[in-house]
């Protein structure tokens, strides 16, 4: 599996140009053994590295064996302050254009077609933006703005069906919703509640491959058969799919952490930071999506 979520098969720090990443290797987490237990490390020691340091990026003055790796402070490195500004900016983007679709594009019994069309047709192209993002070597700071503000546009016609149409109230509890599941998974894995490691990291792969196929055959029965196929979008087994489907998101949050705090400890070039963004984005829409769909049909059955 070349990726950490499961909407896009995103590349991470991979080796290629020098820096290393999830892609690189199946094992994601784990002690440092060598090239295989962390997927940053290299026969060699830390690639990233071009201090004395280099051979053993442990070996720094006041840092206890087994302690986790700082990286030395340099110019063009990666930081946490990184990542958090460009999530900070993709989301930003994601939820001014939201607003705008929510507020100018009605969902009324005259325009719901026409508006529904402009957000599938967005959902669509953000799609192929990522896609492509994926593929590309480098990150790709437009590429990723402008999926931020195309997924933000099929969000606000999404919910705004959603909250007026269906449940009042909805959108606001899955944005609630999905705020509390990332600051939960944020303190469970900084407090090492949570364990990114190889079995995690397998476990929650095929995990997201299995849920993703039942989507998939699942919508092949509704297009063909109509109504709600396998009834997995519905129901209790829509109630169920929705809690597997949030929880999954949360398992992808522990290993955009763990990337993220990989990518900062070994140095990783800053431009590395917008796919620490672009991630962390594309997990937390998976989440949110997951929610509103959970909360509309609950409130939808009262």
């Amino acid at each position: 599996m070349r990726s950490s979520n499961p909407v896009f098969s995103r590349r991470g720090f991979s080796r290629d140009n020098g820096y290393a990443g999830f892609n690189a290797a199946p094992q994601a987490g784990g002690a440092a053994v060598g090239t295989q237990g962390n997927p940053y490390a290299q026969q060699g020691g830390n690639p990233y590295a071009q201090n004395p340091y280099a051979q053993n990026p442990y070996a720094q003055q006041g840092v206890q064996p087994g302690a986790p790796p700082q990286a030395p402070v340099s110019t063009g490195r990666m930081t946490m302050d990184d990542v958090i500004a460009r999530t900070a900016t993709t989301l930003g983007v994601l939820v001014v254009t939201a607003a705008l679709a929510w507020a100018l594009l009605p969902v009324d019994d005259a325009n719901i077609n026409r508006s529904y069309g402009i957000g599938i047709g967005a959902a669509l192209i953000a799609m192929v933006l990522g896609l492509v993002q994926s593929f590309k070597r480098k990150a790709s700071p437009p590429l990723i703005l402008a999926y931020a503000a195309l997924e933000g546009v099929f969000l606000g016609v999404i919910s705004s069906v959603v909250d007026n149409r269906i449940a009042s109230g909805a959108a606001m509890q899955a944005v609630l919703g999905t705020m509390a599941v990332f600051a939960a998974v944020l303190v469970a894995y900084k407090a090492g509640w949570i364990r990114v490691n190889r079995r995690f990291y397998g476990f929650v792969m095929a995990a997201a491959l299995g849920f993703v196929l039942l989507m998939a055959v699942n919508l092949l029965f509704a297009v063909f058969g109509g109504g709600d196929g396998l009834g997995f979008r519905s129901g209790g087994l829509g109630i169920m799919f929705g809690i597997i489907g949030v929880l999954l998101g949360a398992c992808f949050l522990a290993l955009d952490f763990k990337q993220i705090e990989d990518g900062v400890a070994y140095g990783a070039p800053r431009e590395e930071a917008w796919l620490g963004a672009f991630g962390l984005t594309l997990t937390l829409v998976w989440i949110y999506l997951e929610f509103l769909r959970l909360i509309a049909i609950l409130l939808s059955d009262n």
